[in-house]
């Protein structure tokens, strides 16, 4: 599974982004390993998939956040 590999080393990578052009590539790839995930959760429904979906999902809100303007608030 390459496609969990990407999505664990995106998931470990430093999440300073610097530009803004950095913070909408981010987004942009934790929502395409996002979608990607989901085909494959749609045909194996392994739970390790969706714990990987739950965390990309929550560094995506929090860059997305950043994007808007919103203070990021660590939960």
């Amino acid at each position: 599974m390459d496609l969990i590999k990407k999505a664990l080393e995106f998931e470990q990578k430093k999440m300073k982004f610097p530009t803004t052009s950095d913070r909408i590539l981010a987004a942009r790839e934790a929502k395409s390993l996002i979608l990607s995930l989901n085909e494959i959760y749609k045909h194996n429904k392994e739970a390790q998939i969706m714990e990987i979906m739950k965390r990309l999902t929550a560094i995506k809100k929090r860059v997305e956040k950043r994007l808007k303007g919103i203070p990021a608030i660590v939960e």
